[in-house]
């Protein structure tokens, strides 16, 4: 019974361990698969996050390009803004600046540079000479001592002597070279000083010569102040000829306009962000020709602002200022010269005026400037003054020593003679010119028609043989002679030239006033007549 009872207890006790056992290996199995769960739920994880991550990376990439379009797009509405501010700022420009020229600026002040000593030729200390002490102490007593001391003193000496005479030759070397640069310097310096005085004796002389009212001075006084206005870079050449009157005191200017593409065609650019493509909205038509007149009316009022607050010498009662478009005509090729703004102002009443508030197309009809209705289409309009009618160069070239003889003088032409001669011209320019009784001055009336429709209609001409400035009285005469005569215009034709008030009088009026150098001109080029006018 009790060995029964044992092998029951063994087998118990291997089925517990076999259960255990089993128990143990299903648990691990478990684990196992537990673990292979897990590690599959992070490795999901992990790659829905990588993926998460990557989507974000994208999505932050494509909206840093839609932001960098974006930005290229600003950047170039803000310099079309930019450039369109500056075309609109070109009158005011000048209102902000004093425009005459200070002669000392033109001077030249500065000292020449000082005469300095390089670094190697400074003088040096002199050398440490070698110090032999006496013997002391119980080296007195050595047989010899003194001996040796006395020769080792004679050796220092002969050392001390040898390094002090190349020390000095050194030194005096070095002076030597210093006396060469120096006179070097003297003479650069004496050529810097001469050109110097040159220069300021120059500026000295242009000064005296402007303030007292010499024509070539005063032109070329106002070159320098047209040269020095700051105008926008692109399309502007600031290309000019001037022109001075002294009778008169009258300045002209011949002034290159900047063409109609200066204005930028496109209004504002757009990012299309559906094409990835930037669009340009075009300029509306209207609005460039807008743009175009008003920059042509604000070159025409900043020169003529230019000119007259720079006038320090008071030479200019009346500045004329003719805008002209230099360009390329589409239909035959050739370059053409186009006229497209015209006016003359008198100094005081131009002054009165403020710039700042101006309507400047108003103002420049106001002033009775002729101003071209479409000047972005060239649209040409007839100059107030002919530049080469006015322009003293042209009589000058005219005074050449082999020209005098075979070139009349008008002055010494008989009244008769003149009066042929104004009849004719104005025949040759496709007027029916018919002459009438001699005025009491020695010069001629004429009645002339011009026989085109519609512009055409009756001129009554006159002139004056004179050799002082015409004054307003024969401006008014003129214009008393054409209400009698039921005239479209009057021309005075004179052979010395006109006061300020005299323009100012024909300002408004069907008036043209041709001086002398206009006759010269209008004689060579329509009558092919070289003439001279000589008092």
């Amino acid at each position: 019974m009790a060995r029964r009872s044992g092998f029951g207890a063994f087998i118990k006790a291997a089925a517990r361990a076999a259960a255990a056992s089993e128990r143990e290996r299903q648990r691990a199995a478990r684990t196992q698969l537990a673990y292979a769960r897990q590690s599959e739920r992070d490795r999901r994880r992990r790659a829905t996050q990588r993926a998460r991550e990557n989507r974000e990376a994208e999505k932050a990439l494509k909206a840093q390009y839609l932001l960098d379009r974006q930005t290229e797009v600003d950047d170039l509405n803000a310099e079309l803004n930019e450039k369109i501010e500056e075309l609109q700022d070109i009158l005011a420009h000048t209102l902000r600046h004093d425009d005459a020229i200070d002669f000392d600026s033109l001077r030249h002040f500065e000292a020449f540079e000082p005469f300095e000593i390089a670094p190697e030729l400074r003088p040096s200390d002199p050398p440490a000479l070698i110090q032999v002490p006496k013997p002391s102490g119980m080296r007195r007593l050595i047989p010899g001592a003194g001996k040796r001391h006395q020769a080792a003193l004679e050796k220092a000496k002969i050392q001390n002597q040898q390094s002090l005479e190349v020390f000095r030759l050194h030194e005096e070397e070095k002076q030597a070279q210093i006396a060469l640069f120096q006179d070097q310097y003297q003479q650069r310096k004496a050529q810097y000083d001469a050109e110097v005085a040159r220069r300021n004796a120059e500026v000295d002389e242009f000064q005296a010569t402007y303030l007292a009212n010499e024509a070539d001075a005063v032109v070329a006084y106002n070159e320098m102040v047209l040269i020095r206005s700051e105008y926008p870079e692109e399309g502007f050449s600031q290309k000019f000829r001037i022109a001075y009157n002294e009778v008169a005191k009258e300045l002209v200017v011949e002034y290159e306009l900047p063409q109609v593409c200066v204005i930028p065609t496109d209004l504002e650019y757009r990012y299309v962000k559906t094409r990835d493509q930037i669009d340009a909205k075009a300029r509306k038509p209207v609005d460039i020709k807008r743009l175009y007149q008003d920059i042509v009316a604000a070159i025409s009022l900043r020169t003529l602002h230019e000119l007259f607050e720079a006038d320090q010498a008071d030479a200019l009662a009346l500045v004329t200022f003719n805008g002209i478009v230099d360009t390329t005509d589409p239909s035959s090729g050739r370059e053409i010269r186009v006229p497209v703004v015209s006016v003359r102002a008198e100094k005081s009443e131009f002054q009165a005026l403020r710039l700042d508030r101006v309507d400047k197309i108003a103002c420049l009809r106001n002033l009775g400037a002729q101003v071209s209705n479409r000047p972005d289409e060239l649209q040409a309009i007839k100059p107030i003054v002919e530049f080469n009618m006015v322009d003293k160069r042209f009589i000058e070239q005219g005074n050449l020593l082999n020209e005098l003889e075979s070139r009349p003088n008008l002055l010494d032409l008989t009244p008769g003679d003149f009066e042929v001669l104004v009849s004719n011209l104005f025949s040759s320019m496709g007027l029916d010119t018919k002459l009438t009784r001699a005025s009491r001055d020695g010069g001629v009336d004429a009645i002339a028609f011009d026989t085109r429709p519609i512009l055409g209609g009756k001129v009554v001409i006159q002139a004056k043989r004179y050799r002082d400035t015409v004054g307003v009285s024969a401006v008014r005469d003129l214009y008393g002679t054409m209400m009698n005569e039921g005239a479209s215009k009057g021309i005075l034709v004179c052979t010395s030239g006109y006061g300020v008030d005299a323009y100012k009088f024909s300002q408004d009026k069907p008036i043209e006033l041709i001086d002398g150098g206009g006759l010269l001109y209008l004689l060579r080029e329509h009558a092919g007549v070289e003439a001279k006018i000589m008092t």
